[in-house]
This record gives structure tokens, C-alpha cells and sequence, in this order.
């Protein structure tokens, strides 16, 4: 389940999704508050190498279930999601995508639901199977996605969804005399995304026992994987009422005590201020809002497709071996119903695969266009997705024409080039930007050729919202460079600039409050000859942010930073700079907004 449609699923509770986008980007500069002191804090479930050792790759439900495209949901809203569906599209994984590391066949919201959404619960105050979309019950469709060699997944929102109260008198399975009434707050406060379910009280040890008992009967049931959604903070929602930890960490106290490996993502666009929680707690979690368009088709461009390229550089190091960066469903794969043309299709999958992201498709796997199954199924992408290769993160500015790389341990480099725009334009990867100089061999991987060698760097005429995706190998040497301080003396600081304390820094501090006019002069630095350097800049800002970069007093080019997460995290990206042979001054100016912290530069000693 997603976050525009849950709790009513009527027009206008889908028209929140703006209101509550804005509220998260808001939401995202303040201070949050802390964990509550009744946060239980199980031993973290340790790691296997066969559970989330890399993303997990498969397929999900709930693109289709809430697209508006013809057929799909012939019996009004999301009524694609029944039995006869799931197994259909697991039939076909198995046939067609398996072969490539395809595994999970992931269950949405309404499971439990009618065609009306009326829930239904069992005796305890569990989810139950709506007869009519699966009358042969969960475990059956467990059983035979298994019988496929395949993996099950399903879904729950966070909390007591309030349709379980029953008044408070419903009994917790083997809890003794335990009810609702007593695992929820006296006060019945919401939570989730939604507000559709009492927020859990876990100061009362029949809390744990109810979570017990939901791990308990998908365990039985055979699933191998559970979405919690409506998981905060995050989602434009904040303070205690939101706060899902408590959940997070009982539901992996459940999982374990089930004996079974059950891989647990927490969905959706959780807070980043607590990715230590999410990632202690968790296998996976969601980064952003739906990549759904709830259209007439799965996805459209401009809905959130794009909004990942801003939103995902400031997660990159929270992803590893254990837990990842759900990016959401990768919906590629079926032409004309995804909504997107091929070049944005070929950019979709690529920072899909290069930010390590889970690989799952809510595509129809019956009707998959040579194209997209050709996305798909590229063996060289799908090993940088789930090999040791680390995420990519940007290595320019996040202006529209981006360069993303990660150095790999082969000495190798993951380079992808961006066109954002929504026109054509070239495209440069600077092998300086990456750290070296020279020569270097060039691999498209989409296209499967050996580029041959390329000196200094490598450009390529991109489409409107376009990619190539590379292995660079370099040939050369390593770039040298020459450091210059952000708080070093003899720079100027000009309006509300000031130097801080920055632990994270080179040097331990930084240059902050640069905005409104707010400015930081570098002003001695020195090249041996003219030319456009790749000049390499530390930085340290919790949201993206622009900056006008100029030098020796001519006019400013505005680059737009990525956020590097939080206030206490420094990044590089590198600017192009024009600089004469000898002294030069090196300005970064906010102009009329807010600019990112400056930690450092780093000159290359040649063009």
C-alpha cells in the first residue's frame, strides 16, 4: 500500500499527495525529536548472507493495482490485486525473470480487504484474506509462488488498524487474558500515514504479543517477506504519534522469534534522521514518495520518477550489505502503460541499478515489450546492481545535465552521465571529477561494446531525459591537487558568512551562513597555466541547495548542490572553473537564498 491511497481511497484523499510532499521537503530542514524512552531495544536480528546480502529483486503488486490505465482495474479502484492476478504474474516471473535473479512476488495493500475496502480480521485481531480476491487463502499462494522456486511477500500498515478494536475486547492469540484495549493508548491516538490504525502502546507487554502473533501467522503461512507501511516518522508526519521505531523493532523481535528468514522493509519516505533505526531494525526502506502516478498509467516522468535524482544522494551511505535504499517499484517494462519513453525508461533503471536500489517491477511480466525486458534482464547491469560495487552517488552539481560515479574495488569506475533536461543536450564525464588524469578504457554496459580508450574524459549527445551507463578503467595517473582550507585566514567572508565547528570537516570546521548575499572568497589560489579546471568542493548541506561560483570577479554560473544527508556529513561534488596562469580568487556567493556549507577545495595542479 502507497501513500496516496489508503485510508478511504476517494479522490480527494489522493489529492493529499501534494500537500504531504511539501510538508516532508519542510519538514526535512527542522530538528525531529528524539526516540521515546519506551522504545524497546531488542538485540538486532544478526545478518545471513542469503538475506538482504544484496537488493532484493522481484516483483509487487500495487503499481498496477493503482493505475487508472485501461483493464487493469475493471472492477473499480485496486480490484487488480486478487489470487488468480498474483499467480498469473508469478507464473510469468518465474518463466521469464527468474532466470536473472528475480525472486520476490510481493502482495499490496488489500489483501484483507473487499472490493469496497471493508476489512476483515480473524478472532484475534489479525488480517484475514477477503474471500473473494483469494478464496484459497494466503498460504495457498504462498505454496505455489514457492512451488515456483520463487519467494512470498506481503503487506500490513503500522499499527492496530481501528477496524480491529472492536471496542477493546477482542483477545490477543496465546496472550492470556490480554485484549485491544490494551495494546493501544488509553487516549486511542492515530498513527501511520493515513491515520487509519491506533497508534501500539508498547509499555504494556501485550503489545509485543499481538506483533508476535502477526509474525507468528505469516510465518505459518510461509512468507518469506513483510512491507510495513505508513512507517514514520517520515511522510510529512512527525512527534510521538508518529513514531513507528517502537514498531519497526518489535515486528524484527516477532520475525526472529518465527525461526523464519522474513526480509522486513519499512515503507515509505522515512525520515533520514533516523536511518540508524531503520537500518538496525530493518532490511530495506523506502526513500521517497510513490514513483505511482495513480493515472492512466503506472508512472508518468514529472509525477516523482525524477524527484529521485534529488532525493537519493543524501542516502547513498546508509546503503549496504544488510539493508538498502528502496527507491520504490522500477516499472519499465511495458511501453505505452508505464507512461515514460525509452530514454526515460534507459535513465529509470539506470539510477535504480547504480543507487543499489532493490530491483522490483510492478510491470504486467505477460506483457513485456522487447524493450523492457531488454532493460530488465541486462546481465551486465543487474551485477553492478547486485554485486560489491557501492552506490553511486553524484560526483557534479545536481544541475540539469549530472555525472554519478563510485569508485569500485577493481580500481574501476561506475560512471553514469544525466540529461534532466527536456531538451537534448551533451553530457561530460571528467576523469579529474573522478581523481585521475590520462587515458581510460570506456564500457557501455546498456549497450554490451567496449568504447575503447578516452583522454581526460568521455561526452555523449543525450536525449531529453537521457543516460549512458559505463565501466571506466582508468589508464592514467592519479590527479594531484593543491587544498585550500574554507576557514583558512586569508580568505574573505562577506554578509552573514561565518566560520563553524564542523567535526565531519578537513580541519574540523567549515564556513556556514551563506544566505541572502552571504559569501566566501578563496583568495590565493595559484595555477601554473590558463584553463578550466575541475575544481573539487567539499561541502556540507542538509538539502540540496544552489550556489553562484565565480572567478577573479567575473560573472557567477549557479550550481545546485546534492544533499548530503545532514548538517554533519561532507560530500564533494566538482564545478568547472575558469582560472589564469598565476593568483586567482575563487568565490562562492548565495546570492538571494540559502547556499550549502563550504568545507574545502581542492585545485587540480594541471587542466
Amino acid at each position: 500500500m502507497r501513500s496516496s491511497s489508503y485510508a478511504s481511497m476517494s479522490p480527494a484523499r489522493r489529492s493529499l499527495r501534494a500537500v504531504l510532499v511539501l510538508a516532508l521537503t519542510a519538514a526535512t530542514a527542522a530538528a525531529l525529536p528524539s526516540a521515546r524512552a519506551a522504545t524497546p531495544s531488542p538485540t538486532p536480528v544478526a545478518r545471513t548472507s542469503a538475506l538482504a546480502a544484496e537488493p532484493y529483486m522481484g516483483w509487487s503488486s500495487w503499481s498496477m493495482q493503482s493505475s487508472k490505465y485501461p483493464g487493469l482495474n475493471p472492477d473499480g479502484d485496486y480490484s487488480y490485486l486478487t489470487e488468480k492476478n498474483v499467480l498469473k504474474q508469478a507464473d510469468a516471473l518465474a518463466a521469464r525473470l527468474k532466470p536473472f535473479g528475480y525472486e520476490y512476488v510481493n502482495l499490496d495493500a488489500g489483501w484483507w480487504r473487499d472490493q469496497d475496502w471493508k476489512p476483515g480480521f480473524d478472532a484475534y485481531a489479525r488480517q484475514k484474506a477477503d474471500p473473494q480476491r483469494f478464496p484459497r487463502g494466503m498460504k495457498a499462494v504462498a505454496d505455489h509462488v514457492h512451488g515456483k522456486g520463487l519467494k512470498a511477500g506481503i503487506y500490513l500498515p503500522v499499527g492496530l488498524e481501528k477496524e480491529a478494536y472492536g471496542e477493546g475486547g477482542v483477545p490477543i492469540w496465546n496472550a492470556g487474558d490480554c485484549t485491544t484495549a490494551d495494546i493501544v493508548h488509553d487516549d486511542l491516538r492515530t498513527t501511520n500515514g493515513w491515520d487509519s490504525a491506533y497508534k501500539l502502546d508498547f509499555s504494556d507487554p501485550c503489545t509485543q504479543k499481538y506483533v508476535d502473533s502477526q509474525a507468528r501467522l505469516f510465518a505459518d503461512w510461509g512468507y518469506d517477506f513483510l512491507k510495513l507501511d505508513g512507517v514514520g516518522p517520515g511522510s510529512g508526519k512527525n512527534g510521538d504519534q508518529y513514531d513507528n521505531v517502537a514498531d519497526v523493532a518489535a515486528w524484527q523481535k516477532a520475525i526472529a522469534a518465527t525461526g523464519r528468514p522474513i526480509h522486513l522493509e519499512v515503507s515509505w519516505s522515512l525520515d533520514i534522521g533516523r536511518a540508524a533505526d531503520w537500518k538496525k531494525y530493518s532490511h530495506g526502506w523506502r526513500i521517497d514518495t510513490d514513483v505511482e502516478c495513480y493515472c492512466n498509467t503506472l508512472v508518468s516522468w514529472e509525477n516523482s520518477v525524477d524527484d529521485r535524482w534529488d532525493d537519493a544522494p543524501g542516502w547513498t551511505r546508509h546503503a549496504g550489505p544488510g539493508g538498502w535504499n528502496d527507491l520504490d517499484s522500477l516499472d519499465v517494462g511495458n511501453g505505452d502503460m508505464d507512461g515514460l519513453t525509452k530514454a526515460e525508461r534507459q535513465s529509470y533503471a539506470t539510477l535504480w541499478a547504480i543507487a543499489k536500489s532493490p530491483l522490483y517491477t510492478g510491470d504486467d511480466l505477460t506483457k513485456l515489450d522487447p524493450y523492457g525486458l531488454s532493460l530488465l534482464t541486462n546481465r551486465e547491469v543487474i551485477a553492478l546492481n547486485q554485486g560489491s560495487t557501492p552506490p553511486a552517488r553524484p560526483v557534479t552539481p545536481s544541475d540539469p545535465q549530472q555525472v554519478w560515479a563510485a569508485k569500485n574495488a577493481d580500481g574501476s569506475y561506475t560512471v553514469a552521465l544525466f540529461n534532466l533536461a527536456d531538451a537534448p543536450a551533451a553530457v561530460t564525464a571528467d576523469w579529474a571529477a573522478l581523481g585521475f588524469t590520462g587515458k581510460a578504457a570506456v564500457r557501455d554496459l546498456w549497450n554490451r561494446e567496449n568504447l575503447g580508450a578516452h583522454k581526460d574524459k568521455v561526452t555523449q549527445a543525450l536525449p531529453a531525459h537521457g543516460s549512458r551507463l559505463f565501466t571506466v578503467t582508468p589508464r592514467g595517473a592519479a590527479l594531484t591537487t593543491t587544498g585550500h582550507e574554507a576557514e583558512a585566514a586569508g580568505n574573505t567572508l562577506g554578509g552573514n558568512a561565518s566560520v563553524a565547528d564542523c567535526s565531519a570537516c578537513s580541519g574540523g570546521h567549515k564556513v556556514g551562513n551563506l544566505y541572502a548575499g552571504g559569501s566566501l572568497r578563496f583568495d590565493d589560489v595559484h595555477v601554473d597555466k590558463a584553463g578550466t579546471y575541475q575544481v573539487k568542493v567539499a561541502y556540507v548541506s542538509g538539502d540540496p541547495r544552489s550556489v553562484e561560483v565565480s572567478a577573479n570577479g567575473k560573472g557567477p554560473t549557479s550550481h545546485r548542490f546534492p544533499s548530503t544527508g545532514d548538517w554533519g556529513t561532507a560530500e564533494t561534488v566538482s564545478v568547472p572553473v575558469t582560472l589564469r596562469a598565476g593568483a586567482n580568487t575563487i568565490t562562492f556567493d548565495s546570492g538571494s537564498g540559502y547556499a550549502p556549507d563550504i568545507d574545502r577545495i581542492d585545485v587540480p595542479k594541471s587542466s
